[in-house]
């Protein structure tokens, strides 16, 4: 979020120096101020009370405190005739002076709370508050300039490979640090930190050149990637309860990457789509050997990953063909009642109001583990002296999945099909003018992806060992979407890193589970107002929200044109 100046342009240059100077001094207060105790008592976070040993959240503040003062140092000169700075290293200094900020107030505020009041914050806390708030108002007063151009600077092969694996082993740490926090002030803590890193680095222009280092370096990004993603269980050691958040995020990534060629691609409003996840869900329990089966017919699992997309492809083209006539609010309206025929329909299955394949509102409980090539999903398995109990079985399964569902969407959007989608979304009617196939394409769309979301059920069924109606309620079709929305429509990455955040968070944030859906809905709206396209978006999803940005369209333009002369293509996004 942008902080507007409170000074012109004039005033601003002459304040610079002011600036600087109130920006160093804070920063260095705050580094300084780690090597204090923070908080009376050690129950609080993780144990800020010891004088001259600082801990990991003090580090962490430390590393937004010289970060500013170093930033704000090394831009104090500034070019003559226009006034703006050569390279613009104050940019990276504001952003980590307001993260610092932020992260202070978050961290005072949780000892607060699991203290018992702001009482128990002792005299370090305060001096690193105070820190922060100086080098945030010296910020305020330097001249932005312009990033540094890193992106055009073209590296040695065996530094882009040296970037993308440090980059890879810091989202494991994170990914290992996160989930081992199991205070909730530590895990928000954590969380206020990366999204600072983050911000500051994309402030400096080095998320852009690593962008273009990993668009140079592409099957050793994806290479890098799966093997961070495998390497992930053997950092929990053997933690059943990790794992599992871990398998539940990727059964709702794969997911939400069917509902993002529905939504993200065709521009289909669909609100009923936890349905076809519901109706694979329970092909895969009905054909399993489960003592409440209804059927007498057990067929592999690799026949009932098949049976179960087929079904839930079928209940896409069964709804898909009579409603996607209609579109805008009509057709989510239609997708919504879908949802709730579908959940009331299972519960009518019981034998009573219709046959006997659910047994009704009580589900189908006691769904075996897989056995795949003699594989039993249920044991543990100790491997380089680690142990890896089901779930870690369950989340090699679907990291194989959603490979798998990568690929097609992948090949999916760049293919002649994809451009028909994007056109239909774009504008319906100067499509089928162009000659595009509108009623075919969208059909398409919604049975892909409802035979997606089906695989996807079947391996949730034996995953949750239990199925039942009121698993598949229009909220979780609703967190679908704004996953969907939150990452970013039409990119893969962003649906990965908006389903990991919904899913994650409230796994982590139980303490606030009678504010879970006001946090949630805050969320949407800042998003909404300040990044409608997404925190991952694409260049043309960007234009889209962003038409009257001409620096914006500027930048995008840059890049094209730096791409198409490099022959860099981007990576799970479009152009």
């Amino acid at each position: 979020m942008r902080i507007p100046q409170l000074v012109s342009p004039e005033q601003q240059q002459r304040l610079h120096p002011i600036g600087t100077v109130l920006t160093v001094v804070g920063g260095l207060v705050l580094l300084a101020s780690t090597f204090l105790p923070w908080a009376y008592s050690s129950a609080a976070l993780d144990d800020m009370t010891i004088l001259g040993y600082p801990s990991t959240l003090q580090l962490y503040a430390a590393g937004f405190g010289l970060g500013a003062a170093v930033f704000a140092f090394l831009g104090r000169r500034l070019a003559r005739g226009d006034g703006r700075q050569v390279v613009g290293w104050t940019r990276g200094a504001k952003t980590a002076s307001v993260a610092a900020a932020v992260y202070l107030v978050v961290i005072l505020g949780s000892i607060g709370l699991e203290l018992g009041g702001l009482v128990n914050v002792v005299y370090g806390g305060w001096v690193a508050l105070v820190g922060a708030l100086v080098a945030l108002v010296g910020s305020r007063l330097l001249v932005s300039g312009r990033p540094p151009r890193l992106a055009r600077r073209v590296p040695p092969a065996w530094l882009g490979i040296l970037s993308i694996a440090a980059a890879m082993a810091v989202v494991l740490y994170a990914a290992y640090y996160g989930l081992d926090q199991e205070d909730a002030g530590g895990f928000v803590s954590f969380v206020v930190v990366a999204i600072g890193a983050v911000a500051v680095l994309f402030r400096l222009g080095v998320m852009r050149w690593l962008s273009a280092v990993s668009g140079r370096h592409r099957k050793v990004l994806i290479f890098a990637a799966f093997l961070t993603a495998f390497a992930f269980p053997f950092t929990q050691n053997g933690s059943d309860e990790n794992m599992s958040i871990a398998t539940q995020v990727l059964i709702f990534a794969v997911t939400a990457l069917g509902l993002n060629i529905v939504v993200g691609l065709a521009g289909l409003l669909d609100l009923g789509y936890i349905a076809f996840l519901g109706a694979g869900a329970f092909t895969a329990a009905i054909l399993s050997n489960s003592v409440f089966s209804t059927v007498d017919w057990h067929p592999p699992f690799i026949v009932v990953v098949l049976i179960s997309g087929a079904v839930s492809g079928t209940l896409g083209l069964i709804i898909g063909t009579p409603t996607l006539r209609v579109s805008g609010d009509y057709l989510a309206i239609v997708t919504l009642a879908f949802g709730e025929i579908f959940r009331f329909g299972m519960i009518n299955l019981d034998g009573t109001d219709g046959p006997d394949l659910t047994n009704g509102s009580n589900g189908i409980p006691g769904v075996p583990d897989l056995n795949l090539f003699g594989l039993d999903f249920k044991d543990t398995h100790t491997v380089l002296g680690i142990q890896l109990g089901r779930f870690a079985n369950y989340y090699f399964l679907l990291l194989v999945l959603i490979a798998v569902v990568i690929l097609i969407f992948v090949r999916l959007n760049n293919s002649r099909i994809g451009r028909g989608w994007v056109a239909i979304r774009e504008d319906e009617k100067a499509a089928e003018a162009m000659g595009v196939n509108v009623f075919g394409l969208k059909l398409f769309a919604f049975a892909s992806g409802a035979f997606l979301a089906g695989v996807a059920g079947s391996i949730k069924a034996h995953h949750d060992v239990s199925v039942t109606p009121d698993q598949y309620i229009f909220l979780e079709s609703a967190f679908l979407l704004a996953a969907v929305v939150l990452g970013g429509m039409g990119t893969v990455l962003g649906v990965l890193v908006g389903a990991t955040l919904l899913k994650l968070m409230p796994e982590k944030l139980r303490f606030v589970e009678e504010y879970r859906l006001l946090i949630f809905g805050l969320l949407l709206v800042v998003m909404m107002r300040f990044r409608p396209e997404g925190l991952v978006a694409s260049k043309r999803r960007q234009l889209e929200f962003h038409d009257d940005d001409d620096e914006l369209a500027e930048k995008i333009q840059s890049d094209i044109d730096e791409r198409e002369a490099t022959g860099v293509v981007p990576v799970g996004g479009q152009a």
